[in-house]
């Protein structure tokens, strides 16, 4: 008798791949069955509206479920058809936006460990559906993938969390192989000549998933007397999220905030921007810090130059006028010490900028506008790299 395609006992690494490009297919079809799973997950978050569930699954099935693209990631790493010594990771998976967590799962299925996974409350819903077809599709994939209050027993974890989560995850699973996945989050570098379409993107990087994933860009570099109107005015293009109830809310709150602490502040009625120096922002806020145009930029890998900030917030403008929008009122910098965006900074997962901004000394050049949310197969998340880490828990010693 002719053995299935996919047996029931051992997938090959061929058929790891087969299977998880089909995979891609399914996500990008009108299954009823898919499509019912969406709705489910919008009502269970209603932050996962509609429109960036779409988003999250289309940059999935297109960015990572291509059986090129995952043909030449295996080959990188020269992964076996199984582990010499397959393991059992411990998956904890957060639940910020849709499918944060697929990555991570990618990453241990393709590698042919099993997982034992503990899937966030609020983003449940789409990864049991794709881990149930996957399961449907081959019963070796069933083997692989399971679910679990408790990950007792794991031989190694990768964990995401938020800080305080993440000395939680050190104390119970710092004595085994492991990832330990902290906060983290964007910034974006401008120089005052980006083009009506590079603002367009950055308006996507700002806003999509509402500002919630790591690599959302959450603060900005601008250079000194930065004419902000045609960034607000771009950023229109999503002033239908001030419709929805949740994030208006969210508005609403944080302007009231910045108005009872007499902080100067711009908005377009549905982002506010004001001047910090942290580089982690509220929802339906966006920081900004100035620089010295001239200088290498403190934001990009491999310089390290002081930030420009303003004087005392008493000596500022209160607030913005009241349409909200216009020039940042000109006054005096002075320089001050910032280790806010050292190139070792655990803060940053990117940073987002035209080629120019970077300085040629730089490690690394940033990402364009519009593509923060579009990572590839080999952007790990925290840069620490989960394919090879699960490539060597599998080798014999």
């Amino acid at each position: 008798m002719r053995s299935s395609k996919y047996s029931a006992v051992f997938m090959n690494l061929e058929q790891r791949i087969d299977l998880l490009a089909r995979l891609g297919e399914y996500c990008v079809s009108e299954s009823p069955d898919w499509s019912a799973a969406k709705r489910q997950a919008s009502a269970v978050n209603p932050w996962f509206t509609p429109e960036f569930i779409e988003l999250a699954v289309r940059g999935i099935a297109t960015g990572f479920l291509q059986k090129d693209k995952l043909q030449a990631w295996a080959s990188q790493y020269q992964l076996p058809d199984q582990p010499a010594l397959p393991r059992t990771i411990g998956l904890v998976m957060a639940g910020n936006i849709p499918l944060v967590g697929f990555h991570d799962f990618l990453s241990i299925f393709i590698s042919g460990h099993r997982q034992l996974i503990k899937p966030s409350q609020r983003d449940e819903v789409l990864i049991r559906h794709l881990a149930e077809w996957l399961s449907a599709a081959s019963p070796a994939a069933a083997q692989q993938i399971q679910f679990a209050e408790r990950l007792n027993g794991c031989d190694a974890y990768i964990a995401t969390g938020s800080n305080n989560s993440a000395r939680y995850f050190d104390y119970y699973f710092g004595k085994y192989p492991s990832l330990i996945r902290r906060n983290r989050t964007s910034v974006a570098v401008l120089t005052g000549q980006e083009s009506p379409h590079q603002l367009e993107g950055l308006a996507d990087d700002v806003y999509q998933y509402f500002g919630l994933g790591c690599r959302n860009v959450t603060q900005l570099y601008v250079p000194e007397n930065y004419d902000f109107l045609p960034l607000l005015t771009t950023f229109r293009k999503y002033d239908y999220l001030a419709d929805l109830a949740r994030y208006k809310n969210n508005y609403d709150y944080q302007l009231t905030l910045l108005i009872l602490n007499k902080k100067y502040y711009l908005s377009n009625d549905s982002i506010l921007l004001t001047e910090e120096a942290s580089p982690f922002s509220p929802i339906s806020v966006l920081h900004y810090q100035f620089y010295r145009p001239g200088q290498p930029i403190p934001a990009l890998p491999g310089t390290a130059l002081p930030l420009l900030v303003s004087p005392t917030p008493s000596r500022l403008s209160p607030m913005a006028p009241a349409s909200g929008i216009g020039r940042a009122l000109a006054r005096p910098l002075t320089r001050a010490s910032s280790s806010a965006l050292a190139p070792d900074n655990p803060d940053i997962q990117c940073v987002v900028g035209a080629p120019s901004a970077a300085e040629a000394s730089a490690k690394a050049a940033p990402i364009a506008f519009g593509h923060a949310q579009q990572p590839g197969l080999t952007d790990y998340a925290d840069g620490r790299d989960t394919l090879q880490f699960l490539r060597s828990l599998g080798e014999k010693p």
